[in-house]
């Protein structure tokens, strides 16, 4: 839970991300965090995570390399880095917020239960740590870095000015526009693709067939209230996640089945 409002000047704030220690959108993070709060602490994977959702380590030993007093590496998952940075690595209390971004790409729609980004925000949550997962939707190799770097601040402010419930998390996704072309603020529903993710056959360089996980046949919604929409139509989009995943009316209705 949030209790608002929430002074940054006064946080500690945790950066993480799944792309990765070396990724342009932790170093975006980093300078948004840094504005908001003195006391930023950093903890990524050291490698890409994208698509490891929210997974553990939990078969092998996990590595922590330590960068600088207050940034660190560890050989794991997103979900792995908030884990050890809030119980083990960031000493004497607790971060007030966590930000994981800014991701490379979209977190729209059906990417929330892929997402390493989410995931890392999840953590954060079920250990009673507001968080805010962040994102820069992109066209190819493409990414308006600038978009996030400007609006982050302003939209991280107005949202820790109001109160969240137990087990909330935001996610906020950032237009492909350049910053002076986005739109507004949107709060916005999680979509659903009306496509599903390509599968594309190829060969190697030796001919042996295998299969590449491609992206998304299709990025539209079909319903305009949808992250999807907002994002496409050049606004930021914010969507209230929740880690109940119970569905009440099912739940009532199966009550009276098994009664």
């Amino acid at each position: 839970m949030l209790k608002a409002p929430l002074n940054l000047s006064r946080c500690r704030i945790l950066v993480t991300n799944d792309d990765g220690i070396n990724a342009p959108g932790l170093k975006v993070l980093e300078q948004v965090a840094k504005s908001l709060s003195k006391d930023v602490w950093v903890v990524a994977p050291e490698i890409e995570q994208s698509g490891a959702a929210h997974s553990l380590t939990l078969r092998r030993p996990l590595q922590v390399r330590k960068l600088s007093a207050r940034r660190f590496a560890v050989d794991g998952t997103p979900t792995d880095c908030v884990l050890v940075a809030v119980n083990r690595l960031i000493p004497e209390r607790r971060p007030d917020l966590v930000l994981s971004g800014v991701n490379r790409g979209a977190n729209l729609g059906e990417d929330v239960t892929y997402s390493g980004t989410i995931a890392a925000a999840m953590e954060a949550t079920l250990l009673n740590v507001p968080a805010i997962a962040l994102s820069q939707l992109r066209d190819g190799l493409n990414v308006h870095w600038q978009t996030a770097t400007d609006h982050a601040p302003r939209v991280i402010r107005k949202l820790v000015s109001v109160a969240w419930p137990d087990g909330v998390l935001m996610n906020v996704n950032f237009p492909n526009r350049l910053s002076a072309e986005v739109k507004g603020i949107r709060i916005a529903r999680q979509g659903r693709r009306p496509s599903g993710i390509a599968i594309v056959p190829t060969k190697d360089p030796v001919g042996r067939s295998y299969l590449w996980i491609g992206d998304y046949i299709s990025d539209e919604s079909l319903e305009p209230d949808t992250d999807l929409a907002a994002t496409r139509g050049g606004d930021i989009s914010i969507t209230p996640l929740h880690m109940d995943l119970t569905h009440a009316a099912t739940f009532k209705r199966l009550k009276k089945v098994f009664a």
